[in-house]
Parts: structure tokens; C-alpha cells; sequence
């Protein structure tokens, strides 16, 4: 792939992207300020996910047949409406609405992107060097986007923490996603799939009866599971310290760094890497961290601990997205990419609102533990995705 065109596509990501995690920071903050309890919150941060749960393989297959523009083109005018929302009218029901068209929009256009980038790869070598660099996209805009939301928050009202300073939060996310529109248009659309005439009719379930994806999609579950619980924990546990907004927005910011740290580094070994290799290292790493977290009192300490999570999460992605590949057929790439999506998704309207009230019954240092636990127990898969030839997953059959 073209690295002219790799480059429009990753800032058009990380311009969408962005009006997305910065709205994740700043809705749960205004909310928590308006006297929200952490289960409100946590229903809030699930609304993100809820519509990429119904979305995801409509979009795949939407995707699949008619290619990136269309949907890129939607999902920008969806993120604005929603953003703009907020600005309006900065009240809980409304950031509910802002949380569902901005994260449906970001979801549509990620299963596009992703599967326009991978029909695009040249080999084994080049899906992971070309998901490495398409996965800085959302890691850097994890810190783009709240690190700029929680200045703004502090230091464009009168005082910290008003509500100017939300809107002018609330303005900048709803003013990124025309960014991503100028980035990505001049990209060129694939020749489509043409599936061979007189197949059969297929489900979305029926990649599933691969045991390669099965593994796949449990791997994907846990890692996208320690994501959520990072993002919403460390502003609930931040506003009970007493952290800034600032602050809050400063340790997520680490985490995204050391994300896109990690992904500008994979590319270079990305002849060297396997799948399953990095996949189980990450896990064992991520299970430590949340073992650890807890204990750390100071914003450094807690910064610590998201440089590090933001180093085993970061390395995540580009191997599932490689492994996916190689496992589906190419006539159902969008398809198997809005799967995946929607099963994570799943999980991520859920486990908001379950990190909630196991916040508010037990505390959020079971929270942490509980994720771990549960990371840890899925080691053991992430190796058995390790091929009978030892070099990476095997491509399955074209079915289409």
C-alpha cells in the first residue's frame, strides 16, 4: 500500500477518532460534576459501544460492497451532529444521544477503514506493518482527544470546571470530524470483491465454526475488556483522589502514548513478529498491571502504570487485525471485521454498567483485580493460536 495514501487514511482516524475520546472524557466529568453517581457513569461511557452492537455487521457488510467513501462520509456528518449536541444542550440525556452518534459513527468508519487496508496489504509481512501503523490512528488519538478536552474543561471558562469550559470542549470534538473528511478524500477506492456466482447464502456466525476465530474473538474479548475498565476507572478514581480534570486527562494521555509508542516501533520487526507470541505476552503484562494498579496513590504512579498498560493493549490490535485476515475469506473481510466489532461492543455496553456497580457495592479496586483475573485466565488461548507451521495463522478457505 501506498504510504501517501496509509498517511491520509491514519489522520483521517485520527481526527474521527478523537471527537470520540474526547467526548468519553468529557461527558462522564460533566456528569460526575452534576451529581451522576459512578453507575450513571458507567451507563453513559456504555452508550459509546451500544449502537456499534447493531451497526457493526450491517457496516461490514455495507462495507464489503460498496467500499471506505460512503461510510466515511456518513460517519462524519453523524460525529458532528452528535458533538454539537452537546454544545447546545450540555445536560445528561443529551450527552446519552452525543455518546451514541458519535461512537456509532467511529465504529461504522473503523470496520471500513480497517478492511480498506487490509485488502490493500501485500503479504503476511505487510498486514502487520500497515495495521501497526493504522493502529496508531486510535492510540493517538486517545491522548489528542482527552488531553485537549480536559484543558479546555480547566482553562476556557472563567474557572475551572464550568460550563464554558465543557462547551468549548463539547465545540472542538464536534469541529475534528470535518478534519478527517479533507484527510481521507482524495484516497481511491478498491476494485470490489466479486463473489463467484451461484454461492450460497451466508451467516456472520459461520466464521465462528473456525476454532482459530473462536480463540481469536476470546483474545480480542479480555484485551478490549482491560481498555474499558482502563478508561473508565481511571476518571472515576482520579474524581475520588481529587485530581483535576487536567490530570485525569494527563494519565489517559500516557497510556495513549505509550500505545502509539509501541505501534510505531511493531513495523520495523514486523517480519519478526507472530501472532500468538505477542498476543500472550500482552496478557500476562496487562494482568500484572492490574494486579498493581490499585496501590498507586500519586498521579505519577498511576502514570506509570498506563505507560506500561498502553504498552501491552497498543500491541494488541495490529496482531488480531493480521491474524483476522489470514483467517477469513476476502470476500468476507467487512463481514469478519463487524463481528468482531460487535461482540466487542457487546462487551463494552455491559461491562461499563458491571464496573459500575461493583464500583459502587465493593469499590473500584475489585474492579481491577476482576479484570485481571479474568486477562490472565485467557492466556492460555492466545498461545493455542499458535499454527501447526509455528509462522502465523492460516488463511481460511474462500467460501464466498
Amino acid at each position: 500500500m501506498k504510504s501517501r495514501m496509509l498517511a491520509r487514511l491514519i489522520a483521517g482516524h485520527v481526527c474521527l477518532h478523537a471527537c470520540m475520546a474526547g467526548m468519553r472524557l468529557a461527558a462522564p466529568l460533566l456528569a460526575l460534576r452534576d451529581g451522576y453517581s459512578a453507575w450513571a457513569v458507567g451507563v453513559l461511557l456504555a452508550l459509546f459501544s451500544l449502537v456499534q452492537v447493531f451497526l457493526a455487521l450491517p457496516s461490514g457488510r455495507y462495507a464489503d460492497r460498496h467500499g471506505l467513501r460512503r461510510i466515511i462520509g456518513l460517519a462524519v456528518i453523524v460525529s458532528m451532529a452528535g458533538a454539537g449536541l452537546a454544545v447546545v444542550l450540555p445536560v445528561f440525556p443529551v450527552l446519552c444521544v452525543s455518546a451514541l452518534l458519535t461512537g456509532g459513527a467511529t465504529g461504522a468508519a473503523s470496520i471500513a477503514l480497517q478492511r480498506h487496508v487490509g485488502r490493500a496489504a501485500q503479504s503476511v509481512t505487510d498486514l502487520k506493518r500497515v495495521f501497526s501503523w493504522l493502529a496508531i490512528g486510535p492510540a493517538f488519538s486517545n491522548f489528542i482527544g482527552p488531553f485537549a478536552a480536559g484543558l479546555l474543561i480547566d482553562y476556557a471558562g472563567a474557572q475551572a470546571g464550568d460550563l464554558t469550559g465543557y462547551r468549548f470542549a463539547f465545540g472542538l470534538m464536534a469541529l475534528l470530524p470535518a478534519a478527517s473528511w479533507y484527510w481521507m478524500r482524495p484516497v481511491v477506492e478498491l476494485q470490489p470483491v466479486v463473489s463467484a456466482s451461484g454461492a450460497a447464502p451466508t451467516r456472520a456466525w459461520d466464521l465462528m465454526a473456525e476454532p482459530m476465530m473462536r480463540r481469536l474473538m476470546l483474545v480480542n474479548l479480555c484485551m478490549a475488556s482491560s481498555w474499558d475498565v482502563h478508561a473508565f476507572v481511571v476518571p472515576v478514581l482520579g474524581h475520588e483522589r481529587g485530581f483535576s480534570a487536567s490530570v485525569i486527562g494527563s494519565i489517559l494521555g500516557c497510556f495513549a502514548i505509550s500505545a502509539v509508542v509501541v505501534r510505531l516501533v511493531m513495523p520495523v520487526f514486523a517480519s519478526n513478529l507472530k501472532e500468538h507470541v505477542v498476543l500472550t505476552a500482552a496478557m500476562v503484562l496487562s494482568a500484572l498491571v492490574f494486579a498493581t494498579y490499585p496501590f498507586m496513590q500519586s498521579p505519577v504512579s498511576m502514570g506509570l502504570c498506563s505507560v506500561v498498560l498502553g504498552l501491552a493493549l497498543g500491541s494488541v490490535q495490529p496482531m488480531v487485525m493480521s491474524a483476522l485476515h489470514q483467517i477469513t475469506p476476502v470476500a468476507r473481510h467487512g463481514e469478519a471485521l463487524g463481528l468482531r466489532l460487535m461482540a466487542i461492543n457487546a462487551s463494552s455496553v455491559l461491562m461499563p454498567m458491571l464496573f459500575g456497580t461493583v464500583g459502587m457495592v465493593v469499590g473500584v479496586t475489585v474492579v481491577f483485580w476482576v479484570v485481571g483475573a479474568a486477562v490472565m485466565a485467557g492466556v492460555r488461548p492466545a498461545w493455542l493460536l499458535r499454527p501447526p507451521d509455528g509462522h502465523g495463522p492460516q488463511a481460511g478457505p474462500d467460501k464466498s
